[in-house]
């Protein structure tokens, strides 16, 4: 039976840190594609609070978070357990998209234990409803460990081949609004 949370507890936090990938779903406002991506890297989601929570958006295919943030904010996170503790947590939220120009982009990195290259924002979320279910149809799965392709080709990416990024990045598959055509390019891991 699915429970509702009044805030991100210890227990709900330790459930989050076990989890080695989440998923991000957001949509446009009128029409266009719903979007569904899974997030790999434990340490690239953080709890900022009991009901605040941020990710590091790293360059990837496509940019249709941030098109459907830009557009109406609407962003749902879902974690879920393939281990013999069976469960789903859902954070549903208003999120917006902190650039590395921006002043607060600095201190909200220090959220996060690892360094990737390739961030292209940090995407925070204001959770307005937390709430699990039992996810008793989801098959176990063991973590092999965490693929490092992408790290990997960030890595070696150069700054034409992000300029290149930010370009693709401008505009979602629908056509809204994404990066700026000044957007910088990523920050380098320390």
């Amino acid at each position: 039976m699915a429970k509702e949370f009044s805030r991100l507890d210890e227990s709900l936090r330790a459930f989050i840190d076990e989890q080695a990938v989440f998923f991000v779903a957001t949509a446009p406002s009128e029409g266009g594609r719903i979007n569904l991506s899974p997030k790999g890297y434990r340490d690239t989601f953080a709890v900022l609070g009991d009901r605040a929570v941020a990710y590091l958006d790293l360059f990837g295919s496509g940019v249709e978070t941030i098109a459907h943030l830009r557009d109406n904010g609407r962003i749902t996170v879902m974690f879920c357990s393939f281990t013999r503790n069976s469960r789903i947590l859902r954070l549903f939220g208003n999120g917006r998209v902190v650039c590395p120009d921006d002043a607060e982009f600095p201190g909200l990195l220090t959220h996060f234990a690892g360094q990737h290259a390739g961030v292209r924002a940090v995407i925070v979320i204001d959770v307005e409803r937390i709430a699990d279910a039992c996810g008793f149809a989801v098959p176990y799965y063991e973590l092999v460990d965490e693929r490092p392709v992408l790290d990997a080709h960030h890595g070696k990416a150069s700054e034409e081949a992000y300029a290149r990024l930010i370009h693709r990045n401008r505009h979602s598959i629908d056509g809204l609004p994404a990066l700026r055509a000044d957007h910088p390019l990523p920050p380098r891991p320390r």
